[in-house]
């Protein structure tokens, strides 16, 4: 992908953003939120499959 191609597609994704927090902060942070639990339930998924493997 040209650099200005990947610039403008950054620029946009950022305003994209930012219009979504500042249009509904309620939503922006509850879809944050979901994303952070399901990053964490990931890795404690992982962590308890490699401790299964040791049993």
């Amino acid at each position: 992908m040209p650099a200005k191609a990947k610039t403008l597609l950054i620029w946009i994704v950022v305003i994209f953003l930012i219009y979504a927090i500042v249009s509904s902060p309620d939503r922006a942070a509850n879809i944050v939120t979901a994303i952070w639990d399901f990053i964490t339930n990931a890795f404690s998924s992982f962590g308890q499959f490699f401790a299964n493997l040791t049993d």
